[in-house]
């Protein structure tokens, strides 16, 4: 009985591959999947099961030892980095293989490979966007400049390779047999490439959305909604902060011309509005123990498996342990010895689209600085399973490649738009983690972040030294204002990007006067700032949550920590949910009997305290109530899928706080002026219809009922290789942001005392086999805020061992 679980996954998800609508391009033999020895039921194993003592590995230099403890993460003990590399790409790929090598194919645009053409649009557009080329670009920069860097990545594709040829097929992870392929090797380039698809998943550009909205409603109202700076800013560094550097933004060049024409197009995916990630420290001057506290928990999709791998490495030189990425080497997020560190997404426009004209219908020549360029041509060959090849051909220009042409996405237009990135050029992130991994001090996580471009980060850090700092770290372009907002012309060079602000002059803080330093997605900071930054998802919630709880705490303990990021407070619906309610009460409001009706749905949301706990019903219908006002308000802009984006909530509140009859809310469909009052009533009875609706449906629509929390597998069809309808709380723009499909992908706290003391947690396990016991048994304790223990092993530790490995050179 111990698998009939897994077993009853298994056909489930069998049973999907072969009636749902994905077609996988062809079923691998039902012979092979039911083959005892081969099948699926040699996925059955759980890693609690004893495993060789003793394992010979290629290329190894000295022994290397491997301690599981209860959770299954993995204590890689090594005399040397080579060796701890080598062993880490072995262990990882042991327990992630699959997902490691399906991200990768994602990245390159290569999953038409595995389930046909309905993959095909995805592929090139993954081809088109450039990341295999900038992973390209990478490798020959560690070439020319870091050959101790690129020698570590070629130890870790070793080991990755060491364990897949030592695996047969029949141990492979289900998902080569449900997909019916096998994996291939792993090499220095995959990991960089796995670098560069991070970078676009936390890469967001609007050129074409603003574009049109400029078009549809004037500078004025574009300025108005969305603003360079809000009226209430609580960036990234401190506003105490005094910018000692000369630097400055270029003056706007005259006479400059944007398109005159809507654009009808799709565009590039964005990271999700509101659910991003937190990252703070506070100095011993706050805290409990007299000692800096460091906190990180970066929101992202909800997958399985698990983003994440927890995993420590040490040699005799360092200790580092906290959260690896499967494919990347070493810690992304973490702590060692002497210092802890953590990242958010800093949410910088390094991303631009360019119009460019060509010569003819060869697309060898465009148009620049009034001469004809030669461009390059990169001819994409993509495997479509069970089809021909399909040939794709990009062009390429000094900007970058044509991602949307007459070819892809591009016919309405009949236009060609080039791309220029920073991820396309060459750089090495890779070594910042490694250097942070063994860094002592402030200076060394300084020289660390000085290798790092893309995606642009927010880099908490404490040390056991006593201080705590945040540094805002990518390379970004010196633009005038408002370049790179909307579409510009690929031939005229003023629009070129004209530099990068140097390293040096990146917003940076050590040690602010206020005690605390913190991140969550907002400015990284205010307008005195000599540099031009806009983004218009640029948070306006969670940081000043999480300012204000810092701001005014003291004796701060890490038990304090972990409630902050735990934290459900609503503050948007604490700010304008007053608002609304006092609109809706107004006196001709209130002779409406449909309100009068609804008046246990009022005085649910009156007598809200705003913490959104997964069993109460007033962060439902608040929902329902604000995304109802918001189709009200912006339903006339929404034309046959034009490409858009609204304004924020912040802005949108404070519309309806300071102009409730402002031209904005009067609805064009009918004959009176609406307000925002009006439009309060209206959409305050459509939501509670809504609620109603789904009530009969469902019954009691509490929070966790309605945002249905799920952890979906990485092939969405797999659904019971999943977890849906989890119970937790939080939502988007709360420092909880666990919505739907997003939330905290990792949650980390460190005290950095004599003996560092960290927790840590992650929605999901360390296996990546759906039946091991550790697939997903953090996901209880993660939907309810508790944490596991993290605190560094030495090897004299012996509590908590599940077992140990030991790996021999073959010599």
């Amino acid at each position: 009985m111990k698998y009939v679980g897994f077993i009853l996954s298994l056909f489930t998800a069998l049973a999907l591959v072969m009636a749902l609508s994905l077609d996988l391009g062809g079923m691998p033999a039902i012979s092979d999947l039911l083959d005892p020895f081969r099948g699926f039921w040699q996925n059955q194993y759980s890693e609690d099961h004893r495993p060789k003592d003793v394992l010979k590995m290629n290329g190894l230099r000295e022994e290397v030892t491997v301690r599981y403890d209860e959770n299954l993460i993995p204590h890689i003990f090594a005399k040397n980095e080579l060796d701890l590399y080598r062993a880490q790409g072995y262990v990882t790929a042991k327990h992630r293989l699959w997902q490691m090598e399906f991200q990768i194919m994602a990245a390159a645009g290569r999953i038409s490979e595995v389930v046909g053409a309905q993959a095909l649009d995805f592929d090139r557009l993954q081809r088109r966007k450039g990341l295999s080329f900038g992973a390209e670009a990478g490798l020959r920069f560690l070439e020319e400049t870091d050959p101790e860097s690129l020698e570590k990545l070629h130890a870790y594709a070793d080991g990755v390779n060491e364990f897949i040829h030592q695996t047969p097929f029949a141990k492979l992870p289900i998902e080569y047999k449900l997909l019916g392929y096998q994996p291939s090797e792993w090499n220095a380039g995959k990991t960089l490439l796995l670098l560069k698809y991070m970078a676009d998943m936390l890469v967001g550009d609007s050129d074409v959305e603003y574009t049109n909205l400029r078009l549809m409603l004037g500078e004025t109202w574009m300025n108005r909604l969305f603003p360079d700076f809000p009226d209430v800013v609580d960036p990234v560094i401190d506003q105490s902060q005094r910018w000692t550097f000369s630097g400055s933004m270029p003056e706007v060049p005259e006479g400059i011309v944007y398109p005159d024409s809507l654009l009808w197009m799709k565009t590039m995916g964005k990271p999700e509005p509101g659910t991003g990630s937190n990252n703070w420290a506070v100095s011993g001057s706050k805290t409990l123990n007299g000692n800096p506290i460091l906190a990180n928990d970066p929101h992202l999709s909800l997958n399985m498996p698990s983003l994440w791998y927890a995993i420590q490495l040490s040699t005799p030189e360092f200790s580092a342990k906290g959260a690896s990425l499967p494919g990347a080497l070493g810690v992304i997020s973490g702590f060692n010895e002497n210092i802890a560190w953590g990242v958010t997404n800093a949410t910088r426009d390094v991303r631009d689209l360019y119009f460019i004209t060509f010569k003819d219908d060869t697309r060898m020549e465009y148009l620049y600085n009034d001469q004809w360029m030669p461009a390059s041509l990169r001819i994409e060959t993509i495997k479509v399973k069970g089809e021909p090849d399909f040939l794709d051909s990009v062009v390429y220009t000094h900007h970058g490649p044509v991602v949307y042409d007459n070819r892809f996405y591009g016919e309405k237009q009949q236009a060609n738009f080039a791309l220029k990135w920073t991820a396309h050029e060459g750089s090495n992130e890779q070594k910042t983690f490694l250097l942070l991994n063994k860094a002592k001090d402030h200076s060394d996580y300084i020289n660390a972040l000085n290798h790092f471009t893309s995606p642009a980060q927010n880099f908490v850090f404490a040390s056991r030294d006593g201080d705590i700092a945040m540094k805002v770290q990518g390379r970004f372009p010196i633009k005038w204002r408002e370049q790179g907002k909307y579409l510009m012309d690929g031939s005229d060079p003023r629009f070129d990007w004209s530099g990068y602000i140097p390293f040096e002059e990146n917003p940076a803080s050590i040690n602010p006067p206020r005690g605390f330093v913190s991140s969550a997605n907002q400015h990284s900071t205010d307008s005195t700032y000599p540099y031009y930054l806009f983004d218009h998802t640029f948070e306006n919630y969670r940081n000043r949550r999480i300012n204000g709880q810092l701001a005014k705490m003291n004796g701060i303990t890490v038990d304090d920590m972990k409630a902050l990021q735990f934290d459900s407070y609503h503050l948007h619906a604490s700010e304008i949910l007053p608002v609304l309610l006092a609109y809706v009460s107004d006196s001709s409001a209130t002779a409406n009997r449909d309100l009068e009706v609804a008046n246990r749905d009022l005085q649910i949301l009156a007598d809200w305290d705003y913490f959104t706990q997964p069993n109460t019903v007033a962060p439902t219908l608040f929902t329902l109530w604000w995304d109802t006002l918001k189709e009200a308000v912006f339903s006339k802009w929404q034309l046959d899928n034009l490409p858009i984006v609204l304004p924020n909530d912040y802005q949108l509140s404070k519309l309806i706080l300071e102009d409730p009859e402002s031209e904005l809310f009067d609805l064009p469909e009918t004959v009176q002026v609406e307000t925002a009052v009006d439009l309060a009533q209206i959409s305050f009875l459509k939501a509670v219809e809504t609620l109603r609706d789904l009530e009969s449906e469902r019954g009691a629509i509490t929070w966790a009922a309605y945002k249905r929390t799920s952890i979906n597998h990485l092939v969405p069809n797999f659904t019971s290789f999943g977890y849906q309808g989890i119970e937790t709380g939080g939502g988007k723009g709360i420092v909880n942001a666990t919505d739907s499909r997003h939330g905290a992908s990792w949650r980390m706290v460190v005290e950095l005392d004599d003996s560092i003391k960290a927790f840590g947690i992650y929605p999901g396990g360390q296996s990546g086999n759906p039946g091991s016991r550790y697939y997903g048994n953090f996901i209880s304790k993660w939907a309810v805020g508790e944490y596991v223990n993290f605190g560094l092993r030495s090897l004299t530790d012996t509590d908590d061992i599940l077992f140990e490995t030991r790996f021999e050179p073959t010599h």
